[in-house]
Formats: structure tokens, sequence, C-alpha cells
């Protein structure tokens, strides 16, 4: 993310600022309000218009006619996605940004909240370069993020269905005693042959295993198209180089990339840290420095990935099979950069804990630390791709 607008270059060109117009758009799914701050005279027009394909083209003829030949443009990110910022960065002399709602500046004594009143405040936040953007994916980076993202809805739900079908046996009396792990080839075996006397209770376990199934299957579909995914020139090589390091394996390093889809945005291991909200939460005044818990802002997907992979590097700091199969092939400072980040996160957890941390603030701290390596991975093998380039 980065600041919308340089108020140095507005200062230094001021006739090149008064010529652009500044719009703020409140979007919804079934309509859009407008702002827009005329340039040169200031004056305001506010409109509302549907969120329609031909009424966003006539809200785009509104702003041409308005506007001038410059206009910047933004929104909030949103469940309405990036569709609309694409179609009006397609026209000509038009900016549109999409911002961060977090980031927006707030007033703590403001009580009225409408949407003319936001439309006008981002434009006229906007025009003040008071704004943090986001980087929109393009169409391609968008696809691919949300295979992974339908994949980990998949999970939650099959998450949900082994609740109700494991805890619907335990109320009947039937556990399973055969293995030690449940929900593998054995389990399931069990599962089929369980029968009921009364045909209700029958018909409410044929459902939640049928559900259990269907489930299992829609994951096993979306992790093989990820796989797939992942053989494509665009995340090949760093699907495979983050794949060095331990607790990471396909499935995880696509949600990474295409989570982050640019690590060039991130100037430092410390920007990627806060954007994944494993940062420290600070409130400190009068020299009385006070911090707390993480802050949890930004990609909870990432955060909780990183930390379910971190759990991985506690255990022990032993390079397995697995491991070293998917490192073979791979460039000597990956190899290295993977094995210096897997020994110092095992004894970062167990100094943490050895201190009388809980693990699970140990392990918090270990991903912190894990995204810090990743960064590292990421933009070295930027670095080399562009060095290749060079060379060639």
């Amino acid at each position: 993310m980065s600041p919308v607008g340089d108020r140095a270059a507005y200062d230094e060109e001021p006739v090149m600022r008064e010529s652009i117009s500044y719009v703020g758009l409140d979007v919804h799914k079934k309509f859009i309000q407008a702002a827009l701050i005329q340039a040169g005279t200031g004056d305001v027009f506010e409109w509302r218009t549907p969120n329609t394909s031909s009424k966003v083209a006539a809200l785009i003829r509104k702003v041409c006619k308005l506007g001038g030949p410059r206009v910047e443009l933004c929104y909030e990110a949103g469940p309405t996605g990036y569709d609309l910022s694409r179609k009006l960065n397609d026209q000509e002399g038009f900016r549109c940004r999409v911002i961060a709602p977090s980031l927006i500046p707030r007033k703590s004594g403001e009580r009225i909240k409408t949407d003319r009143r936001d439309a006008k405040k981002l434009a006229t936040y906007l025009e003040a370069g008071l704004l943090t953007e986001v980087q929109p994916p393009t169409p391609e980076e968008e696809g691919r993020r949300e295979l992974c993202r339908a994949r980990e809805a998949a999970k939650q739900v099959e998450k949900k269905a082994k609740q109700r079908l494991g805890k619907f046996l335990l109320r009947q009396g039937h556990i399973y005693r055969e293995g030690k792990k449940a929900w593998i080839g054995m389990h399931m075996r069990w599962l089929e042959r369980q029968k009921f006397d009364n045909a209700h209770l029958q018909i409410v376990f044929d459902s939640f295993l049928r559900a259990l199934t269907q489930a299992t299957d829609v994951v096993r579909e979306l992790e093989q198209a990820i796989e797939a995914a992942a053989k494509d020139d665009a995340v090949r090589e760093p699907v495979e180089l983050l794949q060095c390091f331990k607790g990471i394996r396909v499935v995880s390093a696509m949600c990474i990339v295409t989570e982050l889809y640019d690590i060039e945005r991130f100037q430092s291991p410390r920007s990627l840290m806060s954007f994944l909200g494993l940062t420290a939460s600070e409130h400190s005044s009068g020299g009385a420095p006070k911090r707390g818990g993480i802050t949890k802002a930004g990609n909870a997907r990432l955060r909780r990935l990183l930390i379910e992979s971190s759990w991985t590097c506690t255990r022990s700091n032993k390079t397995g099979f697995a491991v070293r199969k998917r490192r073979d092939g791979q460039p000597g400072w990956a190899v290295d950069l993977a094995e210096r980040a897997q020994h110092r996160l095992h004894r970062r957890y167990w100094r943490l804990v050895h201190g009388g941390k809980h693990s699970n603030k140990a392990v918090t701290a270990v991903a912190r630390e894990f995204a810090g390596f990743i960064w590292a991975m990421l933009l070295n093998q930027r670095l080399h791709m562009l060095e290749t380039e060079v060379t060639v």
C-alpha cells in the first residue's frame, strides 16, 4: 500500500494540481454515490446512479463533461471488487484508485454517516493526498487468488461437516476405537460400516456422511486445480522457491504468492509484517511505552497460514526427506536461506518458550520472523530474474 498523492509534488506544481478534478465514489451493489470537485472552480457536484453497465457508462460521460480532461477517482476496497476501477482506468485522462477503508482518516466526534458524506469525504481527502491506496491485482492474479480462497472456504465447509458427523456419532454412542487418527482411510471405512436401527437416525447419518464426502471431493478438486495453476510460468518459480521452506508445500506457496502477488510493493520485511498484522500494537504517550498484542490488521488469511506453517518449524530443526526432495534442483542461495530460516525459527521458538512465553505467543513471534524470510526469498527471486533478463 502506498499513500495516494504526493503533497510535495503538488506544492511544486500548483498549476497542474488545479487542472485535476477529484471524484469520490461510494460504491454499493445497487447504486453508486458520486461527488466531484471541479478543477479550477472547486465547485462540488453530487449525484447518485444505479450500479449497472449502462449507468456506469453514463456516469463516465458525466464525469468527463464536468471534470475536464484530467480526473482522479477513488472508491473503497470492498465486496464490489476491482471491476469498476478497471473500467474507469480504461478511460483516457482517468486515474482510479482503490482505497484501504481501514486507513481513511476519521473524526472522533463525527456521529453522522451517509452515502453523500462518504463520497464527498473521499473526494476531499483524495484532493488533499490523505488516502492510502491498495494495489489491485490483474485479472489473471485475481483468478489464481480466488482459486486459493475457494479452497480455503471448501476446507471450512469440510471441517464443519466433520464436526457435525463426529458429534452426532458421539451422541449415539458410536465411538471410533480401531485407530489413533480420525478421517483417514481406516476411519472412513469404519464410518461406512455404521448402521442405526432407528430409521430417522439412519437418514441423518447418511446425510451427514454424504455432505462430508462431497466437501472432501470439492477440496480435492480445488487442490488439483491449484497444483496445475502452480505450473504457470507467472508463478512457477516463486512457488518452487517457497517450498524450500519447511512447513510450506505447493498449496501454501500458491496462497502466499497469490495473496502478495507483487513483493516489490513492500519496501522492507517490516512492511510485510505490518501488512499481515503480525506487528505489536502500541499505545504510548508521555514517554511511557505501552505495547499490546499483534494488530491483526491486514491479510488474515495469510497470517493464519503463516502461523500454521510456523508450528512445523517448532517441532524439529532437522530436514526431512520431503523437504530435501522439494529442494532438489533449486538454487543454492534459496536452499541456504531456507536452512537458515529453519534453524533460526526453531531456536527462536524454544528460547521464548523456555523464557516463560506461552506457546501460542511464541509461535506468533516465529511467524513474524518467517514473514521476513519469505520477503527475502521472493525479493531475491525477483532480483535474480531481473539480472537474467539484463544478461540476455
